[in-house]
């Protein structure tokens, strides 16, 4: 029997899906005073964590930081939620370090639902929406599988894994989302009847074991930071671990049940059709591609304060449940460990990403965005961050305001939108540090200093949070200024101590910043030679050592920032002919003429286009601004 459709209501825009992606879109709309209507397949999974139980890591702590300096949620919610926090990379240069936190899954849903709840614009319902209307290229309705009619001017699609969901355990699939949720289905049929390119993207999750049937004796315990920094640069309380993970490897016995089974894994039998993330592969995939491995880390981590229930992170499968346990009961401590969630491999729709523009809406239809895992990537922050400015972005176009586009040289946010939406992706993205060109200048610490301007422009930040920020750098400033000046008090072991370490002679009169500037001489470490040390935040001193230490480098890398941007913001006419610019290379014509940048920043990041097709057009730009003066 056909569903009759009623009118259900009208807003302003619509967020399909309330992951990670949908809760900054509808919290980004509703704080910028659009009413929105925000839609999911379940009230209870709203912020759910289907993977690792876990917020941040390596350049994905950049993440979290630049959208909380921007005005987003996710860092104040993870500061709220966390039970162990490690910066990780300490061994390196503070240009990668990045923040991890071991997060209480429920806890953080809890946080989340009840954070959109209490929004005053934004309206959460228990719905799945199976079609979007449009009309002369607009969206103008979507309707959900109740036959409610919703009338709205702009919508996010923020559908995570569920977009005609299947999950796959050897021999076995069937249709779902994660967790054993509902998929979504009908949606993906009705974005193909706009024009969409569909792909079909894959993704995989462990088993999660009870922690009383496992023997941590017999692992490595990894401990938390014993000083904390927090995700949120608006977090003043101090925080503190909650919880321990541990450490365990695979081995020979593991690697060998793995490998007499590959005829019953559906990622080398051919059932699994989707592309799979390369830097988060399966168990048997790791063994597989890494033959001359002995063995591979695990991570134990606990999903949550008031659970027993343990996530293995590192041993995701798509192997059938008989051949997990064994691979399981293989490993050290794990011989009698109780499977309560078996792990799975989930196949999704999604579209390409080069289909949109870089503030994430659609290029075929308008006042449509997309976000997150929807727009080819992996990971809770990098969908986060894409909600946030898609959310953002719908909310400027219904007020009529200018669009909000971050640029490679502004964050990783800004390098990876460009990344999706310029390169696309042909395997589910995932962010790292090596994918930014600017990573001593676009670092985790100075997010506020970098960003929080933009949120405050934006209205997302307030007067009194902005005030703040500028004010802890003012005293960053002054306490730089203070280590140029002042002399260290002579102090020979000490000197000689330094004179030791670096490989140079220490003399008297020396300022504190030139000890600084030494390979391994902290800011700690010159408190006995510094006795008018102001107290100061831990924020404050670590910005005023960087700042000391890579003074020369970060100016480099400012002034080449700057370069860039100017540069790129050059425009090109819209009816330039570059077939007809003979100087170009042949491929970088072809490439130019159908995808028509809109300025040289654009043009610059598409494959094919190299630094001496970027030249020409410089010049070319050059003489067309020359001419049209001289008239």
């Amino acid at each position: 029997m056909a569903i009759i459709k009623y009118q259900a209501g009208e807003y302003e825009a619509a967020v399909i899906g309330l992951g990670h992606a949908g809760i900054e879109a509808a919290l980004a709309l509703a704080r910028l005073g659009v009413e929105t209507l925000a839609f999911t397949i379940n009230l209870d999974s709203v912020g759910n964590m289907p993977c690792n139980p876990a917020i941040g890591g390596t350049a994905k702590g950049h993440l979290v930081r630049e959208l909380d300096a921007l005005g987003g949620e996710m860092g104040k919610a993870a500061d709220d939620c966390c039970i162990e926090y490690r910066m990780l990379n300490r061994g390196k240069g503070p240009a990668v370090y990045s923040l991890r936190g071991q997060i209480d899954r429920v806890k953080y849903r809890e946080r989340m639902k009840g954070t959109l709840e209490k929004e005053k614009h934004l309206h959460i319902v228990q719905a799945e929406v199976v079609s979007l209307e449009t009309e002369d290229g607009k969206v103008t309705s979507v309707t959900t599988r109740a036959g409610a009619v919703y009338k709205v001017k702009a919508c996010v699609i923020c559908t995570g894994t569920y977009l005609e969901g299947k999950v796959i355990m050897g021999e076995l699939s069937y249709e779902s989302g994660p967790d054993g949720l509902f998929p979504s289905r009908g949606l993906s049929a009705s974005l193909a009847e706009t024009g969409h390119t569909l792909r079909r993207f894959k993704t995989g999750t462990p088993p999660r074991i009870n922690r009383n049937t496992v023997d941590f004796s017999r692992m490595e315990v990894q401990e938390g930071d014993k000083d904390i920094e927090p995700f949120s640069f608006s977090t003043t309380e101090k925080k503190e671990n909650k919880a321990v993970c541990h450490l365990v490897y695979t081995n020979a016995e593991t690697h060998r049940i793995i490998r007499e089974n590959l005829d019953r894994s559906p990622l080398f039998s051919g059932a699994i059709e989707g592309i799979g993330p390369r830097y988060c592969p399966s168990i048997e995939d790791k063994v597989v591609r890494f033959a001359d491995k002995e063995r591979h880390q695990l991570f134990v981590e606990p999903m949550g304060l008031n659970t027993d229930e343990l996530y293995l992170q590192g041993f995701s499968s798509s192997m059938p449940e008989e051949i997990q346990l064994r691979m399981l009961h293989s490993l050290e401590g794990m011989e009698h460990a109780h499977v309560q969630r078996s792990a799975y491999a989930i196949e999704y729709d999604c579209v390409d990403p080069r289909e949109l523009y870089p503030t994430l809406e659609s290029k075929l239809i308008s006042g449509l965005y997309g976000a997150g895992q929807f727009n080819g990537s992996s990971g809770y922050e990098e969908a986060a961050v894409q909600g946030f400015v898609a959310g953002v972005n719908a909310a400027r176009k219904i007020k009529g305001q200018e669009a909000f586009v971050l640029l490679r040289e502004d964050g990783y946010i800004g390098t990876l939108i460009d990344d999706l939406t310029d390169k696309g992706t042909n395997e589910p993205y995932r962010m790292m540090t090596s994918r930014s060109e600017y990573r001593l200048f676009n670092r985790q610490d100075n997010a506020d200093q970098r960003l929080m301007g933009v949120g405050h422009d934006l209205g997302l930040v307030s007067d009194e949070t902005y005030e703040a920020m500028l004010e802890k750098y003012r005293v960053v400033d002054k306490e730089i200024r203070r280590l140029e000046t002042t002399g260290a008090k002579p102090d020979e072991e000490i000197f000689r101590d330094i004179a030791e370490r670096t490989g140079g002679n220490v003399n008297k009169g020396v300022k504190l910043a030139d000890l600084l500037r030494r390979p391994g001489i902290t800011y700690e470490e010159l408190a006995s030679l510094d006795p008018e040390r102001p107290s100061l935040p831990h924020a404050v001193t670590e910005e005023a050592e960087i700042a000391i230490k890579y003074d020369g480098y970060i100016k480099r890398e400012r002034e080449k920032v700057e370069k860039v941007k100017r540069l790129s913001i050059r425009t090109l006419p819209e009816d330039m002919d570059y077939m007809s610019v003979a100087t170009l290379r042949l491929e970088a014509r072809q490439k130019l003429q159908k995808i028509r940048p809109k300025t040289i920043g654009e043009a610059s990041r598409i494959s094919g286009v190299s630094p001496a097709d970027i030249s020409v057009l410089l010049l070319y730009t050059k003489e067309s601004k020359d001419e049209h003066y001289d008239r």
